[in-house]
């Protein structure tokens, strides 16, 4: 599908303080500090809007995706190289997230750069692909780690069922594009898998859908009424929450080791140490209806 025709200007806000660019001036290159450091903060809290388009996932995005997909798996044993080759080569299903209409005298040094992405992947339809044996193997081993014998045993079959394919959901972005846009992105997404089921073409028939977001938790925990940890987790996509609620298979395991950091998402959130997870889901593709319904109630700008 050509891009011009999944092409959409998404207008929203994009705070400058997550920027890459906020703190690149010299310290040393001003005298006043006192009154420069007010219009200094000032600046930092200003929201700057910018205008995202929607189009088609091509060779062009191959690093962008890839740097996205990096943020999700880290240090994962899967070979995404590969896996973002299958994305880019199943363009008929997903769409990447670019500034529209970047000025000629913009500073920045990519104009074509990859604010976000989403698509799906059949599973089973690849399940002789090697990046998809490697997901299926970290998913099946967290879950030995983080739930039940039986948990475990269920979702071994489900994946060797051929008659029920599993799509693997990919929604990343950066953290400082705001969750609104995520609405259309999804919107666009389920009138593409309509139209490959229609049509026979791959990924066009998922009988499930997994997830893995990217969550957090109070280093901190406060303890319940009983003694025990709340366990209270962040979704760094705020959205994913609502897919969290329709999960029949739902399980946390920890990254703390292979990052230092977590990106919360909730720029509140700065000064409360937290640690970083994810959150494996898996939700009948009958309930995307009810999940849509959410997005649309809490993401319509």
């Amino acid at each position: 599908m050509a891009s011009s025709a999944k092409k959409r200007a998404i207008d929203f806000g994009k705070n400058p303080q997550e920027s890459e660019n906020s703190s690149d001036e010299d310290p040393e290159d001003d005298g006043d500090s006192g009154e420069d450091s007010g219009e200094s903060e000032e600046e930092i809290n200003e929201e700057i809007m910018v205008d995202f388009e929607a189009h088609a996932i091509s060779n062009n995005d191959f690093n962008g995706v890839k740097k996205l997909l990096q943020q999700l798996f880290l240090k994962a044993h899967v070979n995404l190289s590969e896996m973002t080759d299958l994305i880019i080569q199943q363009n008929h299903i997903g769409s990447v997230i670019k500034q529209a209409e970047v000025p000629e005298d913009s500073d920045d040094d990519d104009p074509d750069e990859v604010f976000g992405f989403i698509t799906l992947l059949n599973l089973t339809e690849r399940k002789d692909v090697q990046c998809v044996e490697e997901l299926k193997e970290l998913i099946v081993d967290q879950c030995e780690k983080s739930s039940t014998p039986s948990v475990t045993e269920e979702l071994e079959q489900i994946f060797n069922d051929a008659s029920k394919p599993v799509g693997l959901l990919l929604t990343e972005r950066f953290i400082n594009v705001p969750p609104q846009i995520a609405l259309p992105l999804h919107k666009q997404l389920q009138e593409e898998l309509e139209e490959a089921q229609r049509t026979n073409k791959p990924s066009g028939k998922c009988h499930y859908c997994l997830l893995i977001s990217k969550t957090c938790k109070d280093a901190k925990s406060i303890p319940a009424r009983g003694g025990a940890p709340k366990e209270e987790y962040l979704f760094v996509n705020a959205e994913e929450e609502f897919f969290y609620e329709q999960a029949v298979i739902k399980f946390h395991y920890s990254v703390q080791e292979e990052t230092d950091t977590c990106l919360s998402g909730r720029w509140s959130f700065d000064d409360v140490p937290m640690k970083p997870f994810r959150t494996v889901m898996l939700i009948p593709a009958d309930r995307m209806p009810a999940i849509m319904t959410k997005l649309k109630e809490y993401l319509t700008v």
